[in-house]
């Protein structure tokens, strides 16, 4: 009987552009973040192996649609809530307690500005679609580190992907900011590449292999705090500030060399923040936003293995050795519901193979559940988007847009989204951050 899981391999290769200039793709989020904060220390003073063959391939995908769906429509937005207790921007390492009522630890709107924690970033993620049919997916997102004298270092990195034209671009820059704890929101302007909203409304623009993105991004809901509070407990790997604002109404442009079009779409942002204390850790990511006004994000931090993962004749398990994993789902009436990790089941149908770096990735996610009695099977739109080349993190690491139907309680939607997968890389294991300097 033939295996369910199986190697793709893929011939397409990414050139490497310079770094400052149009590089590659992003940073994955928990796991790298005390690597990213050594490369962003590292990056402020600088201021001043052959593919094995592949076995026979699966079913095809499903072919990206240009179709404009239903999921861009504006759902039933909740109505705010009282904003919630302001607390230091360090989080605590001990969550609060089980019993009693909650308390949130994320005060909104004077959260959205910068916090001095050792790591800290912005999220943005989306589906775009223009006049003529033409369908694309984006990420764009900030990370800062602890001020230095010099300024605060940011890393910006950004994904453009053409489902109908079949490309995939990326890249990122670097800068020196001032750092505002009283500003409105992140506000962030790397030679041209701007990141700029106060919870309300943002501002993206980043250029990539010749093409310009320029967003406008209005959030049509309340801001998600994840884990009921706001404050995620990763165990040994540390704990973080985390809301999500997980349905934008995106309008804009893209322009290349035929010329200017307007874009909108649909979008996602993160915004987290506190100590990450380990680099040796894997993370799988999933954000989905259905045609029914529902939202969804899953986490499952795990550690890795010695050795990469073997597929064999079974589904490939996402778990192994968890650290930490949650889920955050909200209904399209607003209402959130959140789901401790032991009620999450997520796995790996099948596999690709990295052509640039030999690394065997999951792909077509199944992912269920229980409570919530939600199911589906998730397919990556490009399976080449793989971050492999930049020039200050030496670990690579697989983001891109993925579709499928969810079902919940039998009635099925069709979604659409973003995966993030980290700690493939056995490189990563071998990475130790430096210590940066102390202030003074």
């Amino acid at each position: 009987m033939e295996s369910p899981l199986r190697i793709r391999s893929y011939s397409c290769m990414f050139p490497k552009i310079p770094w400052f200039s149009v590089s590659r793709h992003r940073a994955a989020r928990l796991p790298l973040m005390a690597v990213f904060a050594a490369a962003l220390v590292l990056l402020s003073v600088s201021c001043g192996a052959e593919p094995t063959p592949a076995p026979p391939q699966p079913p095809d995908t499903p072919e990206p649609t240009a179709t404009r769906p239903a999921s861009v429509a504006t759902p039933t937005v909740a109505k705010p809530t009282d904003a919630p207790t302001q607390l230091p921007s360090t989080p605590s390492a001990t969550p609060p307690p089980a019993s009693g009522p909650l308390v949130s630890l994320v005060s909104l709107p004077e959260d959205e500005a910068p916090h001095e924690t050792p790591i800290e970033w912005w999220y943005f993620n989306g589906f775009l679609w223009d006049a003529a049919g033409n369908e694309y997916s984006y990420h764009f997102v900030t990370f800062q580190s602890p001020t230095l004298p010099l300024g605060t270092p940011h890393l910006l990195h950004a994904t453009l992907s053409d489902h109908v034209g079949g490309t995939h671009s990326s890249g990122e820059r670097g800068t020196l900011a001032t750092l505002d704890p009283k500003a409105p929101g992140v506000d962030i302007d790397a030679d041209g590449w701007v990141m700029r909203g106060d919870g309300k409304s943002y501002e993206l623009r980043f250029g990539l292999d010749g093409t310009t993105v320029d967003l406008e991004a209005i959030s049509l809901r309340e801001a998600v705090l994840h884990d009921s509070v706001g404050l995620v407990d990763l165990g040994d790997a540390g704990s973080t500030y985390y809301y999500s604002r997980s349905r934008l109404e995106l309008d804009g442009w893209i322009e290349d060399d035929t010329g200017r079009r307007e874009v909108s779409g649909a979008g996602w942002m993160d915004h987290q923040w506190g100590d990450i204390s380990r680099g040796d850790v894997g993370w799988d990511w999933i954000n989905l936003q259905m045609d029914d006004g529902s939202d969804l994000m899953v986490a499952v931090l795990w550690k890795p293995a010695e050795r990469q993962p073997v597929p064999n004749d079974e589904p490939w398990p996402l778990e192994r050795e968890r650290i930490a994993a949650y889920a955050t789902f909200v209904d399209s009436d607003g209402t959130v519901t959140h789901v401790p990790g032991k009620n999450v089941s997520l796995e790996a149908l099948y596999a690709w193979l990295s052509p640039e770096t030999s690394i065997v990735y999951p792909s077509v996610w199944r992912l269920s559940i229980e409570p919530l009695r939600i199911d589906t099977t998730l397919f990556p739109v490009m399976e080449h988007a793989e971050f492999a080349g930049s020039e200050i993190l030496p670990v690579a690491y697989w983001e891109g847009a993925v579709t499928g139907k969810v079902r919940r309680d039998g009635t099925f939607s069709d979604a659409r989204g973003f995966v993030e997968l980290v700690g493939y890389d056995p490189v990563q294991a071998e990475v130790t951050p430096p210590v940066p300097a102390p202030r003074r």
